[in-house]
């Protein structure tokens, strides 16, 4: 037994690998919003058309995604989400000197499609590598410890690759970004392509007769319907509270995108910071606490970012930076550990079900694209703005509030998963 454990080691090391370019990537799409806004001319909502492109793709792919991962297992899927990763950000590298904004959107939308299968394999895979329960939620909050420091280098490498000047950056200023993430992906495709990785559900179904029709599926879970849900409104949350910032505070002259990347730094940062504080305390506390309690405090933070002034303060190292977007910052405490927790919630008991339940899960990850936008359309409303487009992310917040205290009980124990 202890050597089996010690031989797990290796393919964790791969989910953490892999949990740090799904952020990188992502964070790439999200933090270029200023940059596409300057070259492109284009409104705040459009601006957010590369993050909306990048996760709309996992609405095509989750399902997809699933049955790949079910008939072909864990590593077969790996390389075919980092050989989207290597054509969807390549495609985003020419965009730049093609100068052309659809080239940019198709190349963001090829990049959802390695992010959404990498989800599917990394956060089951986790789950499973860590035991399920607490322990496997401790081992996710753990791999989304380098999911944060993926997001909290790309936004700050950005503002950097940016400068100060507003109105005359390009795609093509980000291209050392999108080279590092390029060559990681190349790493990743060789590293993987020469381990072993275990594969129980590829094994178990082919023990199963290839006739045999089940009479149950993921949606006969009513809580993994309804945390399917919670992970469309959380992953927005997650996105929209950062980019939304980022051109609020991009946008400002007193401020400006090297604070404003700075400080989007600064939340992906906290979040890795909440993440590994997860990661060390989630075999004790149960996930339905965890996400009761940052629920709770996020739609607080939330309520100060809409309404306390946005008098500069300055931070040292940082800059002249708005009072309420401190709270911005803060946020990232309490989103980091929603992922882990709604996923452990919304997968715990399903057995069997579990890999066509994650592409179904991935699905809905297109929350990710679809409430930023919307919450930018809004920002575009003058009545409105920037602040007052958040009241969506505290009412987002609120949904998660009420599954981890109603509805993620698992009331189906009556159906055999074995």
């Amino acid at each position: 037994m202890e050597q089996k454990k010690k031989s797990y080691l290796f393919p964790i090391c791969i989910m953490f690998a892999l949990c740090f370019m799904i952020a990188f990537v992502t964070n790439l799409a999200g933090s270029m919003g200023i940059i596409v806004q300057d070259q492109f001319n284009t409104s705040n909502a459009l601006s957010q058309l590369g993050t909306l492109a990048n996760f709309i793709a996992y609405a095509c792919m989750g399902i997809p995604g699933g049955i790949l991962l079910k008939k072909k297992g864990y590593k077969v899927t790996a390389l075919t989400a980092i050989a989207f990763g290597l054509v969807g950000v390549g495609i985003q590298f020419i965009s730049g000197y093609a100068q052309s904004f659809a080239i940019y959107v198709v190349g963001a939308f090829i990049s959802g499609f390695s992010m959404c299968l990498l989800n599917i394999v990394v956060m089951p895979m986790l789950n499973l590598l860590g035991g399920g329960g607490n322990k496997g939620n401790q081992m996710i909050q753990f791999g989304n410890t380098f999911n944060s420091l993926g997001g909290t280098l790309a936004p700050i490498l950005l503002g950097y690759l940016m400068g100060t000047a507003v109105g005359d950056t390009q795609v093509s200023d980000a291209a050392p970004a999108m080279i590092i993430a390029l060559s990681i992906f190349a790493l990743a495709l060789i590293v993987i392509a020469c381990s072993s990785i275990p594969e129980p559900y590829k094994e178990k179904q082919e023990q199963t007769a290839p006739n045999q029709k089940d009479k149950h599926s993921p949606f006969s879970f009513v809580h993994f319907v309804l945390g399917a849900i919670a992970i469309f409104f959380y992953v927005g949350i997650e996105v929209g509270i950062p980019n939304t910032a980022n051109l609020y505070m991009s946008n400002n002259p007193q401020v400006g995108p090297v604070v404003a990347g700075s400080l989007v730094g600064l939340y992906w940062l906290l979040m890795m910071v909440g993440r590994l504080i997860g990661g060390l305390v989630g075999a004790k506390v149960s996930s339905k606490t965890m996400l009761t309690v940052v629920s709770s405090l996020a739609i607080l933070l939330v309520l100060c970012i809409i309404f306390v002034p946005a008098n500069l303060v300055t931070i040292p190292y940082v800059g002249n930076v708005p009072l309420n977007m401190v709270c911005m910052v803060a946020c990232g405490l309490c989103t980091s550990i929603m992922w882990g927790a709604i996923f452990n919630l919304s997968t715990e008991g399903l057995g069997k079900y579990t890999p066509m339940a994650t592409g179904i899960f991935m699905t809905l990850v297109c929350g990710g694209g679809v409430l930023p936008y919307v919450q930018n359309l809004l920002a575009d409303v003058p009545s409105i703005g920037y602040l007052g487009s958040y009241v969506l992310i505290a009412v987002a917040l609120l949904y998660l509030l009420m599954y981890a205290l109603i509805g993620s009980k698992n009331r189906n124990t009556d159906i055999i998963v074995d």
